[in-house]
């Protein structure tokens, strides 16, 4: 990125659950912040652009998304509308390069409540059309649990953020905490997070009445959001 930016790049920072203590070896990837003192779309660089073009390539063959490329005045900007985002970045984050840029960053409450009802809202949508085309297929049941449990883990944390609390590192703790808020039973997100630790695996029983429960306990996280006020 030195190489690819030179002089524009103000600072790279390391966020989600890398930072944060809860990332899954082989499973979970490295989410990475990339500011630029400016960025030119109508007249690019052609070498700079080719050199961070190799940057991303390369980080998405190891497994990891794209970085996230910002200017330096769109992320002092951008609060209001990726609040989600913004609030798990400052909380979790390692600076690796230059100066840390969180001062005079903050997220609004009642715009973190907006994006988090429209994100679960949407979330339950995508949830139920996955299980009317898994039908009775226990292995596809359980890959839409796998698939999804990482975003549910980040809607979570957005959750507890949204109730004043800081959300433990661990997931179990954080599914448990966000059930006693919200009204809903934990379990299958427990059951979730040790199928995909690896600890014990779903089993075709299971799959069906585990799928289930989970999304029986988003549409009440759901129905939480829209009466939620806050402070």
């Amino acid at each position: 990125l030195e190489h690819a930016y030179q002089d524009r790049l103000v600072s790279v920072v390391l966020y989600g659950s890398a930072a944060g203590g809860d990332h899954i070896p082989d499973r979970s990837d490295y989410n990475v912040l990339v500011l630029l003192d400016s960025i030119d779309s109508a007249q690019p660089d052609a070498s700079s652009s080719d050199a961070a073009s190799a940057v991303a390539r390369a980080w998405r063959e190891a497994g990891n998304p794209p970085p996230m490329t910002m200017s330096l005045d769109e992320w002092r900007r951008s609060a209001d509308i990726f609040p989600m985002e913004y609030a798990d970045i400052l909380e979790r984050n390692r600076v690796l390069h230059g100066e840390p840029p969180f001062a005079g960053i903050s997220v609004a409450p009642a715009d973190l409540r907006l994006q988090l009802e429209q994100q679960v809202m949407g979330k339950l949508l995508q949830l139920r059309q996955g299980a009317l085309l898994a039908g009775s297929d226990a292995k596809r049941q359980s890959e839409l649990v796998a698939a999804s449990l990482s975003t549910m883990m980040v809607l979570f944390r957005a959750v507890l953020r949204l109730h004043g609390e800081r959300p433990p590192a661990d997931n179990v703790a954080t599914a448990t905490r966000v059930g006693t808020l919200a009204g809903f039973d934990p379990a299958p997100f427990h059951r979730a997070v040790r199928h995909v630790r690896g600890e014990a695996r779903l089993s075709s029983t299971e799959a069906g009445p585990t799928l289930s429960r989970y999304v029986a306990a988003i549409e009440q996280l759901s129905r939480h959001l829209d009466q939620y006020a806050p402070s």
